[in-house]
């Protein structure tokens, strides 16, 4: 079992920069890849990056490629989303997800938990 609990998300103006954080409890972290995804209303929740379990291979949607990082420190069992030159279009709910497989994926249903998700919100 891995509980998730996301922080770091509030209120930033375009261009600004926020670090979203993923603090995980549980001793399968350190073999779960992980995944940071949103949720605007009305919309699908998306996939925004996902992480292997050692932190060699990584994804980024392209709409967020070059703005934002994703990174984790399996001694802390905490996973990071660095986000950089913040868009009005990045205002959404932002939920981490862990799953039981070394092996990261873009897939929404592969996961198998979910912490309760943060609000980000980019003014212009």
């Amino acid at each position: 079992q891995v509980q998730l609990v996301e922080s770091g998300g509030g209120l930033v103006q375009a261009g600004g920069s926020l670090r979203l954080t993923c603090a995980a409890s549980g001793r399968t972290f350190s073999s779960s890849a992980m995944g940071w995804f949103r949720q605007a209303p009305g919309k699908e929740r998306d996939v925004v990056a996902a992480i292997s379990w050692s932190g060699g291979s990584t994804y980024y949607a392209d709409s967020v490629k070059g703005r934002f990082t994703i990174s984790r420190d399996n001694a802390k069992n905490t996973v990071y989303l660095q986000m950089n030159s913040l868009k009005p279009e990045d205002t959404a709910v932002y939920y981490c997800a862990a799953r039981r497989m070394t092996i990261l994926t873009t897939r929404r249903y592969e996961y198998d938990y979910w912490g309760q998700g943060t609000q980000v919100t980019v003014s212009s």
